[in-house]
């Protein structure tokens, strides 16, 4: 079985909405059994807290089924029994690096398509829907190349 991480600096809007949009991407193409998805915040400020209220209403508007979240910190635990780590922006990128060093599993969330930069911080854009549907994107261009 294969271990995916989705990471954002609090971990209660996109790497959880990474973790569901994953989720229910592997149901669909019945491989939900070869792969552990789940998502960690890179900052201490969210741990514990659930999915940010307009997060979880733009996942229902897509019909994207969650559950209940609680924000989880990063540990290099997380990192040695990975696979893979995703990440959404520069800063998460930073943030991984002065955490834990340099290390081959860190990729952007968009490595497999190349179409976006970074996906934004919606907690600061509000942009919901824009992001939700970025992320569904390379979600879909990652299982297709790992």
């Amino acid at each position: 079985m294969k271990k995916i991480i989705f990471v954002c600096h609090g971990s209660i809007c996109r790497s959880p909405a990474a973790e569901f949009i994953a989720k229910q991407y592997l149901k669909q193409l019945n491989k939900e059994n070869e792969y552990e998805i789940t998502s960690r915040a890179l900052t201490h400020e969210e741990i514990g807290n659930d999915l940010y209220t307009p997060i979880r209403a733009t996942l229902i508007d897509f019909k994207i089924p969650f559950s209940h979240h609680s924000s989880t910190f990063i540990n290099k635990e997380d990192i040695d029994s990975c696979d893979y780590l995703f990440y959404m922006d520069d800063d998460n990128y930073n943030l991984l690096i002065n955490l834990f060093g340099e290390n081959k599993k860190f990729l952007p969330i968009f490595a497999f398509s190349k179409q976006y930069k970074e996906i934004e911080d919606p907690w600061y854009t509000g942009r919901y829907t824009k992001v939700v549907n970025q992320i569904i994107q390379c979600i879909e261009d990652i299982f297709k190349n790992i």
